[in-house]
């Protein structure tokens, strides 16, 4: 018996392949979370290269999405994190820096008023996406929920 092994494929190769897949068949990101079982906040994260994702999670995905077994494979490859894997010019991350730049500074000083010295973790996190009806134009509403991690003083 001989062993054919998988093309190797990296997390932002398995990213192309499920847009395309996304697009080609119709789907909403809402209904491939279904299938994955996870939020769709979370879901599409990790289908887009930034979440580990199981065997079950993975294989759930390529069977909605009929991704072939190297795309399921390279879904569960460790993520690639950080400026690295974001595309700062799309021009939706690009606001989400402009609002940092002009709100972050005032958000670091509210956090440490309320909880003292610390940062809110991007690990134990959680992040909602609400579209809010408003005469004036609908609004995006971002709900950012990290746990607390005061600073250590040793």
């Amino acid at each position: 018996m001989s062993f054919t092994p998988l093309p190797t494929l990296t997390r932002a190769d398995a990213a192309t392949a499920v847009l395309a897949a996304k697009k080609r068949l119709g789907l909403s990101w809402a209904s491939i979370a279904k299938s994955v079982g996870n939020s769709t906040e979370w879901s599409t994260s990790a289908l887009l290269g930034q979440q580990p994702m199981s065997q079950e999670q993975a294989s759930a995905a390529g069977e909605l999405l009929e991704l072939d077994d190297a795309v399921v494979a390279a879904l569960q490859l460790a993520p690639v994190r950080g400026a690295a894997a974001v595309d700062t010019t799309e021009p939706v991350v690009y606001r989400l820096q402009e609002a940092i730049q002009v709100y972050g500074t005032a958000i670091s000083e509210l956090i440490r008023e309320e909880f003292g010295d610390g940062i809110m973790s991007a690990i134990d996190f959680e992040l909602a996406v609400q579209r809010v009806a408003d005469p004036k134009g609908d609004r995006v509403k971002l709900t950012l929920n990290g746990k607390f991690l005061p600073y250590r003083v040793f």
